[in-house]
Formats: C-alpha cells, structure tokens, sequence
C-alpha cells in the first residue's frame, strides 16, 4: 500500500526498483543534495531564500557557507527574527522528487535501505520492488522543544499492539517511529532546543552523531541521513546547563540572526506579511510615511531603556501594527461611506491594542505600558515628519496660525473636510504635493495630520483634544 499522502508518481518516472536502477539514479545524502542545489543556484544567479529580508549581507552568507561545508545549523536570535521563516526556505533546495520504498514509513531509500522491511520486502520482490515519490515539501519536519517532549516523540516507541500480534520486543518491527526517523533523507527542524529536557538532549545527540536509536532498552541500529536545524535564544543558549556541551559541539555552524537594521527593510517586511484581504468596494492605498511610523516606532521600541531588550521586539509587532493602522483607516472610511481608504495619525492610537502584549517593560520602577508605547508613537511621527520636512517650509502656514487660524481634525471627519479647510489656507499646498497626495481626499486628508501633528511635535503648535476631535492653533 502506498505512504499516506503520498502523492502519485510524476508522469515518467520508474515505479519499480527495476526501473529505478534502469534509469540510472544515484542516491545521494541529504546534504550533498543540499550542496549540490545550493551550487547550481550560485552559478545562476537564481534567488535561494525566498521571502528572506535583510539577511542578504549577513546570514544568508553564513548559511550558505553551512551548505557548502555540510553542516548542521543552530540560529541564535531573539524571538521574530526569522529563524524559523529561514529553516522552512531551505527544503527549496532539495530535488523536486524523491524515491522511496513503498509504503515506508521512513522513507527509505530503494537503493539503500536501512529498516527491517524494506530491506525484507526488497529481498522478496527484488526489482519488482514498487516505488513511490516524495515531493520535497513532505520531506520537512519541525517540532517545538517543550520539556514534556519524550523520546517516544521524537524517535519512536514499542507499540503495543504490533506486540499483541505475536512478535517479540527486541523485533524491529514493534517500533512505532518518531518524528526524526520519519524525517530520515529530509531536513529536521528542533525550534528552542534549550527547552528540550537533558536525556531527550542525549537522544538527539545519538541520533546525529552515533546513529543509534534506543528505545525500551535495547538499541536499534538506524543510520538516518538528515539535515539538523536548531533554533534558541541566546540568553538560554548561553545559560550554563540548559544544551549538553557534547550536543552543542555537534553543530558546525552556529548562525547570529538579527532584527532589520534599517527602517526600509522593515516595512518591506511589514507589506510582505500583514494580511490581505479582497476589498474591492474599498481603494486603499497607504502613504509611504505612514508605513515608516510604523516600521519607525518598532525601531525605537528596541533602542528604548523602558522596554526589556533581553526579550527582544519581535517584527510580528510591525506587523500586527501595520495591520491594525490599515483597520482602524477600513472602519472609519465605512463609517463615513467614503470609497478611498488611506491611514492618517489618528489611526495609529489603534497601534496601541497590538504593541501592548508583545512588549516586556523594565520591571524597575512604576511604568504605564500605554504611556511607552504612546511616547514612542510621537517619537516616530516626530522623526518622520522631520526627516521629510525643514520647519522653515511651513512660514506661511505658521503666520495664517498666528493670525488666529484653527484647524480641527478627527475620525468622524471625511476626507472631504480635510480638503476644504487645506483649500482655504496658505501653505498646505507644497507639503501635500512633497507627499504625493494630491489629488486624492483620503490621502490630502493623511498629509495634513502628519503636518499638524509634527509641527505640532516641534513646538510650532499646540493641540487641543475635545469630543474625540483634535484642534491645532497657534
């Protein structure tokens, strides 16, 4: 019977050991196939890690050379810097097809089988032997260490009903396999490997280096060919006890990952991720600079001595920032029965909800959470403001400000309104251009907040907050 899921044989490919060996296959382990897929990339120029940003100048290089030298992989960073997003590109570079045994449940390879019954049935059938094909992405496993994790788990256990059937315990075929022999000629992925308990550590160890599996006392002689990839932060990394020092020297890379250095790769990060949904009664478009306030405040927040850097700033906070400006921006364009959609300041009290539990504050002291999180949003709009303006623009506006000019702004204002009350003032007109919104209230209606609020975050203006409205005067 054939693997579970498996999926049909690809149109032309043997389907016997026969044919198999006719066709002139070779096997190879899985990481010279690595290697090899990795070189014929690198000649090509063809991207390797899809998806992958800001690493191309410093991780990427460092996993490349792990490929090319066949090494196994432990990242170290703190938490949503892509290391685990990084370990699922890597099944690109295996062959797009597989052969195994039919009906394996390790997927042994035909030429080279290393458990009891394929080598049992291969004896018996000889090159009649069927063949199945495995697509690359079944050829992947990941687990996340927790400390209940047992060695059943990972590499297999007695099951007692093939024991119940008449065979005996030192019989191979009593074993139910784990998740690592299930894995075997794939890429196994262990994610916070200090949180794996000691003795399932040693497990691990045997696995990689011996190539033994014991189970109920007795061992099994199992040679899996993988690909190991092990994920911690470094903080528990480094704690003494946490990894036996014999599993740590067992991976020949160890890799730094890194949050985005720079603000553009964080908001390009943020557009490749947040959702997407099919709105096409709604036309959104986000202004440039409101995605860098986002990507901005995530920035600060890991520079910032009130929030705990040991637990890191996770990009997922950009995200998740992104996503709920873009919402709060959908609810109030529904609410006014306007079609053109695009965030202004004001949506970015909506960043509150999700930066809040994804941050750790410094427990000294008594610190508000919404107050950090509400001076890192003016922060970031004060930044961006002035890396795209110099005050000495806004002259004229300041003057009809001085003159006794208000202007209010809020949620239950259209867009409409915004573009009436820049109409009749003095010196909107060039910021709005230099921010690309003209022509479009929803976008007017974002550039003269932003404008507002970073003069107003210079102290060129004050602000007044009444009925759920803002008003600026002089």
């Amino acid at each position: 019977m054939a693997q579970p899921g498996a999926a049909d044989a690809p149109a032309g490919r043997p389907k016997t050991l026969g044919e198999l060996k006719a066709s002139g296959y070779r096997s190879r382990s899985v990481k010279e196939e690595l290697r090899h897929n990795l070189i014929k990339k690198l000649e090509t120029d063809e991207p390797k890690f899809e998806g992958i940003v800001g690493f191309e100048e410093t991780v990427v290089p460092q996993v490349e050379n792990a490929l090319l030298s066949g090494q196994d992989i432990i990242f170290l960073g703190e938490r949503g810097q892509a290391k685990t997003r990084l370990a699922r590109t890597l099944p690109t570079l295996l062959d797009e097809w597989l052969p195994i045994v039919e009906g394996c449940e390790i997927n042994d390879d035909p030429l080279d089988p290393i458990c009891y019954k394929c080598r049992t049935v291969i004896a018996e059938c000889g090159d009649d032997t069927p063949i199945d094909w495995l697509e690359r992405d079944r050829r992947y496993g990941e687990k996340l260490a927790t400390p209940d994790i047992t060695i059943a788990d990972l590499i297999g256990e007695v099951d007692p009903i093939k024991v119940a059937e008449g065979r005996y315990l030192s019989d191979e075929l009593t074993i139910h396999y784990g998740l690592l022999p299930r894995t075997h000629r794939g890429i196994f992925v262990i994610n916070e490997l200090p949180d794996l308990a000691e003795r399932i550590q040693v497990g691990l160890l045997n696995i990689m280096e011996e190539r033994d599996v014991q189970i109920r006392g007795y061992k099994v002689r199992l040679p899996l060919d993988l690909f190991v990839i092990a994920s911690a932060n470094p903080e528990d990394y480094t704690n003494r006890g946490r990894i036996i020092t014999p599993l740590k020297d067992r991976f020949g890379s160890q890799i730094r990952t890194h949050y985005p250095r720079t603000v553009e790769h964080e908001m390009d990060i943020m557009e490749q991720e947040r959702g997407i949904y099919r709105d096409e009664e709604y036309d959104t478009i986000v202004p440039s600079y409101m995605r860098e306030i986002v990507a901005e405040v995530t920035h600060l927040a890991r520079k910032s001595p009130e929030i705990s850097q040991r637990s890191g700033v996770s990009v997922r906070v950009s995200v998740a920032n992104y996503e709920n400006m873009l919402s709060s921006a959908l609810r109030r364009a529904i609410r006014l029965h306007e079609r053109q959609v695009a965030p202004r300041i004001s949506d970015l009290t909506a960043m509150v909800q999700s930066t809040g539990g994804k941050i750790e504050l410094e427990t000294v002291g008594d610190r508000d959470e919404e107050k950090v999180i509400d001076k890192l949003l003016q922060k970031a709009v004060l930044n961006v403001f002035n890396r795209h303006f110099a005050l000495h623009e806004f002259d004229d506006l300041l003057v009809g400000f001085d003159n006794g000019l208000k202007i209010e702004v809020g949620d239950s204002l259209s867009s409409l309104e915004y573009v009436r009350q820049a109409a009749e003032v003095a010196g909107f007109t060039p910021a709005i251009k230099k921010l690309g919104g003209q022509g479009n209230p929803a976008q007017i209606a974002s550039s003269i907040e932003l404008v507002l609020e970073g003069l107003h975050l210079n102290r060129k203006l004050n602000k007044d907050r009444t009925a759920g409205r803002m008003r600026y005067r002089s």
